[in-house]
């Protein structure tokens, strides 16, 4: 990879885009609501997440893998976000993914928007469908911070130079880990531990806080 200035991180699902994906496919396998309130719990800190993560997708369980390209088209990117990612770029700051989604749909997030890096979860599939189970280690709150720390390493960019965004309670490890972690519409547990709080869904305001372009 080609030295860069700097490394910036972005949680996917409630931060990049507007919708939770997992309660999208819930919707599609008839369990929407019992899904939405498991995401919900676990974004809040209530559940823990890859317990919870499994449990959801198990829910999932005969769903076709058609529907991902149904659903990445009802996908919402938040305001300003591509302008964000596309200054950041021009300006030698490297951007990532990584989510507690999945790869099925953050790869084509990451393609559409120019990034190389991304990490999310596997969905298993068989003949066509969802087994309901998860096929990778699952992207939890340690994950998500040893992720930012390998690809600083890989970059070679100093960990003051880098950036963690965020909303639930599984971006906390890697937002207090960054040199600068910004909570973006994010949950109370996140407001409470975290000081640079963006407020509005708009990438514009985050800009506005990085003193390093």
């Amino acid at each position: 990879m080609n030295k860069a200035r700097g490394l910036c991180i972005l949680d996917v699902d409630g931060t990049l885009i507007e919708e939770e994906v997992i309660d999208l496919l819930g919707k599609e396998a008839d369990c929407e609501k019992e899904v939405a309130q498991l995401t919900a719990q676990a974004m809040r800190g209530e559940l823990d997440f890859e317990s919870s993560l499994k449990k959801r997708v198990s829910l999932l369980k005969g769903l076709s893998i058609n529907v991902f390209d149904k659903i990445y088209h009802e996908l919402h990117l938040s305001k300003n976000a591509a302008k964000f990612i596309k200054v950041l770029q021009e300006n030698q700051i490297e951007v990532g993914l990584v989510s507690g989604g999945f790869t099925t749909i953050v790869d084509r997030l990451a393609k559409d928007l120019g990034i190389s890096l991304f990490a999310a979860n596997q969905l298993e599939t068989k003949d066509g469908y969802l087994t309901g189970n998860l096929s990778s280690p699952v992207i939890t709150r340690e994950v998500k911070e040893e992720t930012l720390v390998r690809w600083a390493d890989q970059l070679e960019v100093p960990f003051e130079s880098t950036i963690a965004i965020g909303d639930g309670a599984n971006d906390l490890k890697m937002l207090k880990s960054a040199g600068l972690g910004i909570a973006f519409c994010a949950k109370d547990i996140v407001k409470k531990e975290i000081n640079l709080q963006v407020d509005e869904r708009d990438f514009g305001k985050v800009l506005e806080m990085i003193d390093f372009l």
